[in-house]
């Protein structure tokens, strides 16, 4: 191994010499950073006052100088940062040439073979490899297995251990150097693999050595680099900073700009100024006159070197002029205009003397009055942009108006509109019957008509002739003409004596259609109106008309729409036994929406609670929610489950969007409407319910106490994609409340869901009063201030039917089970006192039990509800519903449902999880006629084919 330690210092032979320059460099760098602040102290005293005064000069030298001292520096800085950069990249290269060396020598060194074969290599390869990592100024020389059991390593507490490495490369025979993140931070390391006689590979060889080592040796060149560049910095800063002081005494100070402004263009400055300009020198002579102060003063030719008192002006200016006094803005009569003169000394500018500015001012001074009512009326415009149209109600925007005018335009503002238009109909032929909605005045009392009163304009009063006319209408002074007091004239001496004298009469028109008509008034000692501000009047009310417009078709389509609204919804509860309902709807201050609800009797005391909620406001949501509603009804017709319901509901939703949203006219949807379908069974107490993307219900216990049951929450409707929807029962006791309810109560601009469901448990909580009074109580609390949805609520308080209005029995299947079913039906018919329906109850049962025992499957049993009316049940174990069919002639059967049809008031099918029910609902007291209708008669009349 000696060798190769030998082999090493020749192949680095700069390691050693590096190392002693590396000790020697930092007192060759002290030494030069003693000398430069000798050399920094010797010319500081002479420099500060040549810097100072040629940065403080406001010159082209200064600028120069300025300019040449950035770019040395920026010169000088890139320098720098470029020697440091090469620096460093050089120091990289040599210490990935470093590695590389270190870990090729040792991998080729004689004797390494043998010693990697012998039976312990660390113990004869260690030592070489810590000595040859001394030699080379690497971090390490490690020998590691192709297993990557180390052999050597400059921690020897790691000999013997397996490392995993990226050596992949180096044990398929090819050498490699890398940098990677250890944890003494980057470093780089060279892998060379170890080939035996045969070229193959035993071993690998890594030399690493970090990025911090490498970057020491460059951190000790940075004060020769850094002293280097302050000295030619200090260097070119000298030498600039001479060049500028000599360029500095050449210019005087004065730069070429300067310069030539001064020499050639001051006659052009002079006499290009709107303002009169005169020099004037000692003793009181002109000196110079430029042209706008030789034709405002009238000056003569030979004006200039002469007195100025003697150029034939007033005594009053030439005096001030002459005076050498400093004067602002001194007023001064000059022929027949008034100069506004300015009077400043030249002094120490130039020789003694003033230099005086002369202005005419006398159109100014006019035109400023004009400008100031001008921007007056602008931002009186501006004002009305912003306050008149604030909401969509036709009263309180005609009240804006004169709000506006008044008092910055006029003493008293009125607004008269035509009828129609206030409840936001079409305006008919403009007409002179008018309905006075706004007046304000500066101060009250007003002698004008008031709010409210319906005013018929004469033809000779300015309202009148505006009308006719279509044009706003002017009169200066009330006082000299006569034919305007004709429309009442009590009240128009009444004005006259309170000081009004001047009208203006806008006509409202929007649209082109005449909404009404808008008076501006002048009271003394408000001048009178002039024709100007006709034209000022005209602007501010086509503003206000076209809002009053916007607020009156909004008034039309919102009536509609809660007409509409209002008819779709149901005008009154249906009679039914199972609970007792009250309900609210509040439309939207913004509009009408589609929030409704709705109260379904269906078949065996049973009741279906429903409330919606369709997306948006106005016509289309309105005319949604009928389609919602007519569709709920028909479903509930079929006696399906409130699951069901939705279920279907949801699909014609979808069907809906499909087929209209593929025509040409735009489809705004029906998609994401919500639902929410609560049925109660009277006999059981059972309350099934589901929803679709709609709040649940609220259960209002007898004891005062408030439960949110949670249901399962399906998809709005239309987003179903055909799934089924999902059902929650519960069973609640008699005279509990359920509450149902749309978004709208719950939400609000300053609450969420979460609060708003707190809020109504609070509302909802305590003693039960009535619906009515629940009802009450839940808008009190619940309703928002600036309501911005509609609001559906809906209070059903539960009842029970009687236990004795009830009987049941179990029927076998055999057709002989039908007589005694029938017979103990006819006894409990006598004991409720209902013998009249008696017969055609037994016929009914009859019927339904026969085919239940022929056709259907066990249990089956027959149930009789005494209700308002009387309901029959027979229920079976099959799935299978009979169809009302027209038998044929030759058929034995098929008749009994006709007769279940024709003495019931209806019947149908409905399905349970077990089989089915059919149905039959009688009035409970017959009708003479049909008390002795004969049974023959009967079966006739069910082949009247009229009857179906």
């Amino acid at each position: 191994m000696s060798v190769f330690l030998g082999h090493l210092r020749r192949v680095l032979p700069g390691s050693a010499k590096r190392s002693s320059a590396g000790s020697g460099g930092p007192r060759s760098e002290d030494h030069q950073e003693h000398r430069e602040p000798a050399r920094s102290r010797a010319g500081r005293a002479r420099r500060p006052q040549r810097l100072s005064s040629l940065l403080s000069a406001r010159s082209v030298a200064g600028e120069v100088f300025l300019l040449q001292l950035v770019v040395v520096v920026l010169l000088v800085a890139a320098a720098v940062v470029a020697l440091v950069v090469q620096a460093r990249s050089d120091a990289m290269l040599d210490a990935r040439h470093r590695t590389l060396a270190a870990a090729g020598t040792f991998a080729e060194s004689p004797g390494i073979v043998a010693a990697l074969r012998s039976p312990n290599p660390s113990a004869l390869l260690q030592p070489s490899a810590q000595a040859a990592r001394k030699i080379a100024g690497v971090d390490g020389i490690n020998v590691y297995t192709l297993d990557g059991l180390t052999i050597t390593h400059s921690d020897p507490r790691q000999i013997g251990k397996h490392v995993v490495g990226p050596f992949s490369k180096a044990a398929a025979g090819t050498s490699f150097t890398e940098t990677f993140e250890g944890s003494l931070g980057q470093s780089v390391v060279s892998a060379v693999p170890v080939k035996d006689s045969e070229d193959r590979v035993i071993a690998v060889v890594a030399s690493p050595v970090t990025v911090q080592n490498v970057q020491s040796m460059v951190n000790r060149q940075l004060p020769v680099v850094i002293g280097t560049a302050a000295l030619v910095l200090a260097l070119s800063a000298g030498g600039t900073a001479l060049v500028s002081r000599r360029l500095l005494r050449r210019t005087h100070g004065l730069g070429p700009a300067e310069m030539t402004r001064m020499y050639e263009h001051h006659d052009a400055v002079l006499h290009a100024v709107r303002e009169g300009v005169l020099i004037i020198g000692g003793g009181g002579r002109l000196l110079l006159a430029n042209d706008e102060a030789r034709r405002l003063l009238d000056l003569p030719a030979d004006a200039e070197g002469r007195p100025v008192t003697e150029l034939g002006l007033e005594e009053e200016i030439a005096a001030s002029i002459a005076s050498g006094r400093s004067a602002t803005d001194e007023l001064h009569v000059a022929a027949d205009r008034l100069l506004a003169v300015n009077i400043r000394p030249t002094a120490p500018f130039g020789q003694a003397g003033t230099v005086v500015t002369l202005r005419d001012t006398t159109e100014l001074r006019a035109l400023s009055g004009r400008a100031e009512v001008a921007h007056e009326r602008l931002k009186l415009l501006y004002d009305a942009g912003v306050r008149i149209g604030t909401t969509l109600d036709v009263s309180r925007t005609a009240g804006e108006l004169a709000e506006v005018a008044v008092p910055r335009f006029a003493d008293i503002a009125s607004v008269d509109l035509l009828d129609p238009v206030l409840h936001g109909d079409e305006p008919p032929e403009p007409g002179t019957e008018m309905r006075r909605t706004a007046v304000v005045a500066a101060q009250e009392p007003h002698p004008l008509y008031q709010v409210g009163e319906l005013i018929r304009f004469v033809p000779t009063s300015p309202m009148a002739i505006g009308v006719a006319g279509e044009h706003s209408v002017r009169v200066a002074d009330l006082r000299v003409t006569r034919e305007w007091m004709a429309q009442d004239p009590v009240r128009s001496r009444r004005m006259l004596e309170q000081g009004v004298h001047s009208v203006i009469a806008v006509p409202l028109r929007a649209r082109g259609v005449l909404l009404g008509m808008a008076g501006f008034w002048r009271v003394d000692p408000s001048p009178a109106f002039e024709e100007e501000d006709v034209s000022f009047a005209e602007e501010l009310t086509a503003r206000a008309a076209l809002s009053i417009d916007n607020a009156r078709r909004f008034t039309r389509e919102h009536t509609m729409a809660v007409t509409l609204q209002r008819s779709l919804l149901p005008r009154g509860v249906p009679d039914q036994s199972a609970v007792e309902v009250a309900h609210r709807y509040l439309p939207a201050q913004a509009g009408v929406g589609g929030d409704w609800f709705d109260v379904l009797p269906l078949p065996g005391a049973r009741v279906a609670l429903v409330v919606g909620d369709v997306v948006g406001h106005g016509l289309h949501a309105a005319a949604t929610m009928g389609r919602l509603r007519t569709a709920m009804h028909n479903f509930s017709t079929l006696d399906l489950p409130a699951d069901e319901l939705l279920s279907h509901l949801d699909e014609l939703v979808a069907h809906i969007d499909t087929d209209e949203g593929a025509g040409e006219q735009e489809w705004q949807g029906l998609t994401g409407a919500t639902c929410l379908c609560a049925v109660y069974d009277s006999v059981s107490g059972q309350v099934t319910a589901a929803t679709a993307g709609h709040p649940g219900l609220a259960v209002v216990h007898p004891d005062g106490t408030v439960s949110f049951p949670e249901l399962p929450v399906s998809p709005p409707l239309g987003l179903g994609a055909g799934m089924p929807m999902e059902t929650a029962s519960l069973t609640v006791p008699e005279g509990a409340q359920l509450v149902l309810f749309t978004d709208g109560l719950l939400e609000s601009r300053d609450r969420d869901v979460d609060a708003g469901l707190a809020v109504l448990g609070a509302a909802l909580a305590g003693p039960a009063g009535s619906p009515e009074e629940t009802c009450a109580a839940v808008i009190d609390a619940m309703l928002p201030s600036g309501q911005s949805d509609d609001i559906a609520l809906l209070v059903a308080r539960t009842r029970r039917l009687d236990p004795e209005r009830i009987a049941e029995w179990d029927v076998a299947s055999d057709p002989a089970a039908v007589s005694p079913v029938r017979n103990a039906c006819a006894r409990r018919l006598a004991e409720w006192g209902l013998e009249d329906i008696a017969f055609t109850t037994e016929l009914i049962l009859s019927e339904l039990i026969t085919n239940a025992v022929r056709y259907g499957t066990q249990p089956i049993r027959v149930r009789l509800l005494y209700d308002r009316s009387l309901v029959c049940e027979v229920s079976d174990g099959s799935s299978t519903s009979p169809h009302l069919r027209r038998a044929e002639a030759t058929d034995e059967g098929g008749r009994g449902l006709f007769l279940v049809a024709q003495f019931a008031e209806r019947w149908g099918t409905r399905y349970t999880a077990r089989g089915k029910i059919i149905w039959s609902e009688q009035a409970l007291h017959a009708e003479p006629s049909a008390a002795g209708e004969d049974l023959g008669a009967a079966l006739l009349a069910a082949w009247d084919d009229e009857a179906f």
